[in-house]
């Protein structure tokens, strides 16, 4: 079997799980939605106090710019955000993550029972993230410092440090593939813990992991170069046949299909690593994959 044939036979199988757990689909769009709502609710206060000019006019945005920046250097031209203003952006970075990882615990526990056969709800996954708000918060604060000394590397030391935060990066992503999973199954993990799981889970399958994971990417970019191929072709022959109003309507529609597909790609991939956590760290084969077709992800080394 290809890489191609191995790759769409995962992806179609990830998608059967979607097909039969249509709620699913939802829990990234409820992920947004309250991110944005939350963050709108404690951004709001600052944005919109009274400067004693309207919402609409420039002056009343200056005068925000102004208590959130200050100058300083010599000659008043280098431009920073005041401490308040940092502290304030802070908390809201961190309350973003917080609730991403609420809702992402959520949706790997509805993962994991659909693939064990249960029914979704999201309502449930959002309940039993209720009983993860330590280890959420732990993780949320853990990854907040990790990403802050990561940026850090890349601002401070120019190419190197760029190089070297990239590879930072690389690992700590690679590491933490199983973190979420493993704070729905095990009660109280702190944060240190969840990573050395999801870790150790990896090094028993390290190679052949990644190979997986790149495999989806590689089927989705192999469909995305076939729809760009197939919307130059309809502009093309648009243009020979001078109907130009097909244009517009084919970049809309090629723009639309892209951002589904985007979507329910990503689901897809999620229910992925779901059941390869379930098949590496429990031992079981998830439906509807089979041994063989998660052996085609990776290969499970003693």
């Amino acid at each position: 079997m290809n890489r191609f044939q191995r790759s769409w036979l995962l992806l179609k199988t990830s998608l059967s799980v979607i097909g039969h757990n249509k709620e699913l689909v939802i829990f990234p769009l409820v992920s947004f939605v309250c991110t944005a709502v939350i963050i709108l609710f404690f951004l709001a206060p600052s944005v919109l106090r009274p400067t004693g000019h309207a919402y609409t006019s420039a002056e009343h945005w200056q005068a925000i710019s102004h208590s959130l920046f200050t100058n300083a250097g010599n000659n008043g031209n280098q431009t920073g955000f005041t401490p308040a203003a940092v502290a304030y952006l802070a908390f809201l970075y961190v309350l973003a993550m917080f609730i991403a990882t609420f809702c992402n615990v959520a949706f790997y526990h509805e993962i994991l029972g659909a693939l064990n056969g249960e029914p979704v709800s999201i309502g449930r996954g959002l309940k039993f993230a209720g009983t993860r708000l330590g280890p959420i918060l732990m993780w949320t604060l853990f990854a907040g410092v990790v990403g802050l000394i990561i940026k850090t590397i890349e601002q401070r030391f120019s190419l190197v440090g760029r190089i070297i935060a990239r590879l930072l990066g690389t690992v700590w992503s690679v590491a933490a593939v199983f973190v979420i999973p493993v704070i729905v199954r095990q009660e109280g993990a702190n944060p240190v813990a969840a990573l050395q799981k999801s870790a150790g889970i990896l090094r028993r399958t390290w190679g052949e992991a990644l190979i997986g994971y790149a495999g989806l990417s590689f089927v989705n970019l192999v469909l995305f170069l076939g729809s760009i191929a197939s919307l130059v072709m309809t502009i093309v022959f648009a243009s020979m046949v001078h109907l130009y109003f097909i244009v517009p309507l084919a970049v809309a529609g090629w723009l639309l299909g892209m951002f589904v597909w985007g979507y329910v790609s990503n689901v897809a991939s999620h229910v992925y690593r779901g059941a390869l956590y379930m098949y590496a760290a429990e031992g079981t084969v998830p439906q509807p994959y089979t041994a063989e077709i998660l052996n085609l992800a990776w290969k499970y080394r003693k």
